[in-house]
């Protein structure tokens, strides 16, 4: 199923409410909609809230459903500010508190993933469950085109997709990589979206500053593999596309292996966004994931026995090869 043929997802659940607070000083925006557990929806890097709207409707039928934009992208504030996986964790801690919400279950797609992941390693009392979906933070490799945008100069770069003709050539050039790659041709909508979705300086700012903090011109330069043994008291979800070439679904197996008791789908025929691709088996699978699970209740005791047991031996799959040299490098590349 594609993004713009969304007959199979009906859309009458509550209605999604667009609403903002201040928060140190930071106008933050996020869509809300119905009532019940709440569920947090962290979105990807150069995206928005907006990226949720198919699936937000179904989802809060039976749930609280918070999507903020985060700092620096959307409709949220842009300042010269940190913009690193722990900081933006912090961030939704503190916009929570704002809303009077005590713990969620986490849902995060790209560097949204890798923001769950952050927030239920600093907040685990806070987190009841966690989805994450093409998640950065599972091995070195990235899109070139992330690992391009890293370097310096790229910001001129970007500024310069603002000139005239601009925007057909990147359509252009698009398309021919979707010519090449099954995977780009998928994702081809969300990635001219995305692109076109930095309308100025400040924009344009946040982005690289946000890029520059995970990503570098070797790959990425955070890892959850060397605490994600950690998640073991928590129900955890991963979902991935097939076709993913930004985040590569090798990532997705070594996720997996990384962390006891996780649950893992694959979604054939999807890239990036494999709740765009197919919404309806997103929700489907996070409805029944949900459902099927029980909230996590960590307490002191338990995670200083987690610290203390440490991380087990690694379990090598054909599946998961090249995990022990992630795990050898995560010292390196911590959030923290």
């Amino acid at each position: 199923m594609s993004v713009r043929s969304l007959a199979a997802v009906p859309e009458d659940g509550p209605a999604v409410r667009i609403e903002s607070r201040v928060v140190h000083g930071y106008r933050r925006v996020f869509r809300v909609a119905g009532s019940g557990p709440p569920l947090l929806l962290i979105h990807g890097i150069g995206d928005s809230s907006a990226t949720w709207r198919t699936v937000i409707p179904q989802l809060a039928r039976h749930h609280l459903v918070i999507a903020p934009d985060l700092l620096g992208h959307g409709s949220s504030a842009k300042p010269r500010a940190d913009y690193s996986v722990a900081a933006y964790a912090n961030g939704m801690r503190d916009l929570l508190g704002v809303l009077d919400i005590d713990r969620v279950t986490l849902v995060g797609h790209s560097l949204g993933g890798g923001v769950a992941m952050q927030f239920a390693y600093q907040f685990p009392e806070r987190t009841e469950r966690m989805v994450l979906v093409s998640s950065g933070g599972a091995g070195k490799h990235v899109s070139p085109l992330l690992r391009a945008a890293s370097l310096p100069g790229a910001q001129a770069l970007l500024a310069s997709l603002r000139l005239p003709g601009a925007r057909l050539a990147v359509h252009t050039a698009v398309a021919v990589l979707g010519r090449l790659d099954a995977g780009i041709r998928v994702d081809a909508p969300d990635i001219t979206r995305v692109v076109e979705s930095l309308p100025d300086a400040t924009s344009r700012a946040a982005f690289i500053r946000t890029l520059r903090a995970v990503v570098d011109w070797r790959g990425q330069v955070v890892t959850m593999l060397d605490r994600a043994y950690l998640v073991r008291a928590l129900p955890t979800l991963l979902i991935w596309g097939a076709l993913d070439t930004v985040v590569p679904l090798g990532h997705a197996y070594q996720a997996h292996a990384a962390m006891p008791g996780s649950q893992l789908e694959v979604f054939d025929g999807a890239g990036h966004f494999p709740f765009h691709t197919d919404p309806a088996r997103f929700l489907e699978t996070v409805e029944r994931f949900l459902a099927s699970t029980e909230p996590s209740q960590w307490g002191v005791d338990d995670w200083r026995d987690l610290l203390r047991a440490g991380r087990p031996a690694a379990v090598r799959t054909p599946e998961s090869r090249g995990y022990q040299d992630e795990l050898r490098e995560a010292s390196e590349r911590s959030a923290t």
